[in-house]
């Protein structure tokens, strides 16, 4: 019997779950740093006046550091903000007081914070739950993610600890490519119409 491209996605999630379980903390701890040093030194970063990025969860990269130094660069910096099932906005926040625990128990700005329009943003930092090198991206299943960044036109950099990216990835035709990946081993560029 042949699964479903959805099947094979959720398998591969449980798979990528359990990998990252099974991930050493210091292992995890220099990754996020090296992650973190790789995104401040990208051209688009320095170019950068207005950023997008995702508040990780304890299984994440954790990009609190890096927002509080993009905060302190002085970018304008904007985080997801859960609206409805499927539905996302991004929010900008002032400082890291400004996010408060949300749906699911992530971080989420304070709903006074005012809305970051799309076509404002100038880079967005993406999560996974695993990715490949052609900028093939796995999220939760939620589908946030791939609705909001449909009509998006800023350079999308997607986070990812190298132990926990993947060869292939089942794809759909809503599923957004990437254009940089980033992992503790460095930056990989792609053009997202291969």
């Amino acid at each position: 019997m042949t699964r479903t491209v959805s099947e094979e996605k959720k398998a591969l999630r449980r798979q990528v779950k359990e990998r990252v379980v099974q991930l050493p903390k210091d292992y995890c701890q220099k990754s996020d740093a090296a992650i973190r040093q790789y995104v401040l030194s990208l051209p688009e970063y320095g170019q950068a006046r207005r950023i997008f990025c995702y508040a990780g969860t304890p299984s994440e990269i954790q990009t609190l550091p890096l927002i509080a130094q993009m905060l302190s660069d002085g970018k304008e910096v904007g985080v997801p903000y859960c609206i409805s099932l499927g539905k996302m906005e991004v929010r900008q926040i002032r400082s890291l007081s400004d996010l408060k625990p949300g749906r699911y128990g992530i971080l989420a700005p304070d709903t006074t914070c005012p809305v970051m329009a799309a076509h404002t943003i100038d880079l967005g930092l993406i999560p996974c739950c695993t990715c490949n090198e052609k900028g093939q991206r796995l999220g939760y299943g939620g589908g946030f993610y791939d609705i909001y960044l449909h009509d998006s036109h800023f350079a999308r950099a997607v986070l990812c600890r190298h132990q926990v990216m993947t060869g292939q990835i089942p794809m759909e035709d809503h599923d957004e490519r990437m254009d940089l990946v980033i992992s503790e081993k460095g930056v990989i560029r792609i053009s997202r119409q291969e």
